[in-house]
Parts: structure tokens; sequence; C-alpha cells
């Protein structure tokens, strides 16, 4: 081999040392500080499976935030401890009710029982009801309660527990009006919506005619009405199609 092949040899070494010692260090620091990244899904437009899948629902803001579901711990009708994260990986309707209501309840828990039976065949799709009389509706009256209505799917839980978590969970949590007042029939007042959740735990609605989140879906008047004395039209028909888009999400 000639000097000349050698002294070649030698220039392409020194070549490549020179390149290790001055860039590879700044290719490193630059992977450290994040500005190679390996995320494929942001690039030239490929998103993920769960992006593509993303409906057109609305996520319900709290300053600029997405509101997710408080942590909750309660008893169901069976005696098991139920919390917000047996409702992971679930779409689910949540009300405020109680057993002893003469109004509103028999109206939104008849119109849920429809709902439940639209969707007997998703094993992800769920009903927490929460019971504003705890001291009365103890997990025996709630399984009356259930039998009676013919709720059936495993995951309509209709639970009890501390009268003040369950206050603050209506008025804090879901944003769903409940108090105590004598001067009403049966003494207690609260919502008669019902709040829609995803499977992540992310309050959803459709948006309204302003392009505004509609945020609840009223439960006091059935398909078969179509709408109450006031013209008010039903909202568990347009319930049933959100409920849908969320199950595919």
């Amino acid at each position: 081999m000639s000097n000349k092949t050698n002294y070649s040899y030698a220039g392409i070494a020194f070549v490549i040392l020179v390149f290790g010692i001055i860039f590879i260090p700044r290719i490193i620091d630059r992977i450290n500080n994040s500005d190679i990244t390996r995320d494929e899904s942001r690039s030239k437009g490929i998103s993920t499976d769960s992006e593509k899948n993303k409906s057109d629902l609305a996520y319900l803001e709290i300053n600029g935030q997405p509101k997710k579901v408080p942590s909750f711990s309660f008893t169901n009708q069976n005696g098991e401890v139920i919390t917000n994260e047996d409702f992971l990986e679930k779409v689910y309707v949540v009300e405020f009710f109680f057993t002893t209501c003469p109004t509103i309840c028999p109206i939104m828990n008849r119109n849920l029982v429809e709902v439940q039976n639209h969707f007997k065949d998703f094993e992800n799709f769920g009903v927490a009801s929460f019971s504003i009389t705890p001291d009365i509706d103890t997990p025996e009256v709630l399984k009356a309660y259930a039998d009676k209505y013919g709720i059936v799917n495993p995951n309509w839980h209709l639970m009890t527990g501390s009268e003040e978590a369950i206050y603050k969970l209506a008025n804090k949590g879901f944003n769903l009006y409940t108090a105590k007042d004598e001067t009403v029939e049966g003494g207690f007042e609260h919502s008669g919506n019902f709040a829609l959740i995803d499977k992540e735990g992310f309050i959803r609605s459709r948006r309204d005619n302003f392009g505004n989140p509609l945020i609840f879906y009223n439960g006091l008047i059935s398909e078969a009405e179509g709408k109450d004395d006031d013209g008010i039209p039903q909202e568990i028909t347009i319930l049933k199609e959100d409920i849908a888009k969320l199950l595919k999400e």
C-alpha cells in the first residue's frame, strides 16, 4: 500500500474524529432538551387513533381548562364501594335524586331506564345516581328502588354516603343545583338535568346554536311527550345521540 493511500485514510479518520468531538455532543444536548423528538403522531399531520375518533362534542371548561369529574367514593345499592375510577373507560350519565321524591325523580329515572335499554348491548355504558337523602336511602332502599324501576345495567350505581360530600359533589363538582327546602313538595330542590361524562372522566355536551356547550341535558321530558306544556322540546333523543358519539371515541 502506498504512502499516499495511507495519508488518505488518515485524513478521513481525522475528519471523523473531529466530527465526533464537535457535533455528537451537540446532538445529544438537543435531544436532552427536547429539540429532537420521536413523537411520530405529531409529524406531518399524522394523528393517533384517539384523535381521529374524537367527536364534535364540547368540553365544559372552567377558567380555560376542561372540567373533570372530581374524586368521589360512595356505597351503591349492592353494598359495594364505588369511586369515580370505577367509571373510567365508560361513558355515563349523572343524576342527583332521592327515592321518596314525589315530583321530578320518577320522571328522570323512567327516562334514564329508556336510555339504559337503548344501550343494553354496551358494556361500557353506565349511570351514576347520587341520593340527596342518604340518611333515608340506604343500600337496601336503593336496591328496592332499582328493582321497582327496572334498573338492570350492572354499571348503573345508585349511591349513598356522606350528605356533605354528596351536596358538594352536586353543587361544585357537577354544578347541578341541590338544596334542602322545606317549602317545596318533598322537602328538597334539585336539578332535573343530566350530565354526560366521557371515558376519561370529562363533562361533555353538544353545542347550542351559538356555539356554546349545552352543558346539561333536560331529563324531565320523555321522547314520547316530545315537548312540555311550555313548548320546551325533550332532550332524551339528543342525549342518546351524544352517548353514541362518546362510545365511539
